[in-house]
This record gives structure tokens, C-alpha cells and sequence, in this order.
């Protein structure tokens, strides 16, 4: 499969105090790959180094076979990577229609691009058409994580980093937020995915990378992961049963 990115010994840290180091990592065209691991293990620290929010310290970010490990994140935003940051962040006081416009600002001065994307995105979420002139503040959590995937979405990614998708949801919504990622992904975006839900994201990826204080410490295929003894006892409750995500 073509690479299409690559982290290569990352050393991260916020000011003097290290986070992450000798990070490395691949994601395949096409893949679904996903970083675990318990609070503070450094997995959103990485993602930031991927979107550009934390340039690092030592190391290397490949992208589509140009190194970016020093580019800010509004140029990674138009060579194809996108965030959906933790928390959702979403603009409280602008309506969901200009928070999903916000998320084709690259392409602002072509109106009809804009208006074909804002279709597509109310397509694949019919609820945010119903709310689309509603302020964002005013929105579900489970809304405002539709919303946030579809601010992402309107930059048409190559890549789409997802920062704990599941974090304060109700277990409805959450199967329903993975069952549009897997159908984003299906319909060909790459993403990388940051969960705290071991579980989820095990049956949601094909690949995942576990990480521990800093370092990642087990690699490998989904189905091999959920045998590893250390998975198991640490973020699947040992005897755990498969979680069906359809």
C-alpha cells in the first residue's frame, strides 16, 4: 500500500516538560489506523504534532512524501490533513452552517464549491440541515461532534485526525459517530484516530499503535492487538467480548 504518512522518531514536548518520545508511526492510503492508550499516554500530544499544533522537538513527519515537520498547520490543512480536535470546539455564537463553512475556508472565493460541499455534509448528516441555522452552542453533544466531523470533512482530506470522537457521548451516539467514520473512510479518506475507548477503536481500525507514558509499546493489526495480553488487562477488561460496530 502507498504511505501516506509517516512519523519518524518524534520527541514532543510542551515547553520544558517532555511528552512524547521516539515516536514512530506509519498510516497507508486508505487505512483506518488507530493510537491507544490511557490518559496522559501521549496519543492527542501526537496528533497535534500531526495537524501542526506542536511542532517537535526532534524527528520527522512525512505527508504525501513531503516532509512537514516544520510547516505550520494552516499549510498541512492545504496539502489534506484535517483535525477534529478533542472536545469538539466548535464555534458557540456562529450557526452550524457557518461553522461547516469555516471548514472550507480554502476554498472561500469559489461559492459553488462551498454550496456542493454543504450538500454532501447535510447528506451524510440530515440532522444538521435540520439545525443549520440553529447557533452551535445550542446544539446536542452529539450534534456538535457531527458538526465538528463536518467541518473537517468540508476541507476534503486526504488524512482526518480524530481526537477521542467518542469523549462525553451517550452509547447511541457513539456507535452512530463510528459508523460514519468507517463510512468516511470507506468513501476514501485516510484517518487516524486518537480513542480512549480501546474497544471501539479496535473494532473500528485496522491497525493500531498502543502507547504508554510517551512511547509506544505494542504495534500491530486490530485482531492481533486484542490478543495481546497487555491490551487485554490494560484497556479491554481481560476477558473482553467483541464489541460489534457495524
Amino acid at each position: 500500500m502507498t504511505e501516506l504518512l509517516v512519523a519518524e522518531g518524534l520527541e514532543l514536548a510542551y515547553g520544558e516538560i517532555p511528552a512524547c518520545r521516539g515516536i514512530t508511526f506509519h498510516v497507508d492510503q486508505g487505512e483506518i489506523v488507530t493510537l491507544i492508550g490511557a490518559n496522559g499516554a501521549g496519543k492527542s500530544t501526537t496528533l497535534r504534532a500531526i495537524a501542526g499544533a506542536l511542532i517537535p522537538r526532534a524527528g520527522m513527519i512525512r505527508f504525501r512524501g513531503q516532509d512537514i515537520t516544520r510547516l505550520p498547520s494552516y499549510e498541512r490543512t492545504r496539502l489534506g490533513i484535517a483535525l477534529v480536535p478533542e472536545g469538539r470546539r466548535v464555534f458557540p455564537f456562529l450557526t452550524a452552517r457557518e461553522n461547516l463553512e469555516l471548514g472550507a475556508f480554502k476554498y472561500r472565493n469559489d461559492k459553488p464549491k462551498v454550496s456542493t460541499l454543504l450538500d454532501k455534509i447535510f447528506a451524510m448528516f440530515p440532522r444538521l440541515s435540520e439545525r443549520s441555522s440553529q447557533n452551535a452552542g445550542t446544539l446536542s453533544g452529539g450534534e456538535q461532534q457531527m458538526l465538528a466531523l463536518g467541518r473537517a470533512m468540508m476541507s476534503e482530506p486526504y488524512l482526518l485526525c480524530l481526537d477521542e470522537p467518542s469523549l462525553g457521548l451517550a452509547p447511541m451516539v457513539v456507535q452512530d459517530i463510528f459508523r460514519t467514520i468507517r463510512s468516511i473512510n470507506a468513501a476514501g479518506t485516510t484517518v487516524l484516530l486518537v480513542e480512549q475507548n480501546a474497544r471501539y477503536a479496535l473494532e473500528t481500525a485496522s491497525r493500531g499503535y498502543v502507547l504508554q507514558t510517551g512511547s509506544i509499546i505494542a504495534s500491530g493489526p486490530c485482531a492481533k492487538l486484542k490478543d495481546d495480553e497487555r491490551v487485554r488487562e490494560a484497556y479491554l477488561g481481560g476477558g473482553a467480548k467483541k464489541l460489534f460496530v457495524s
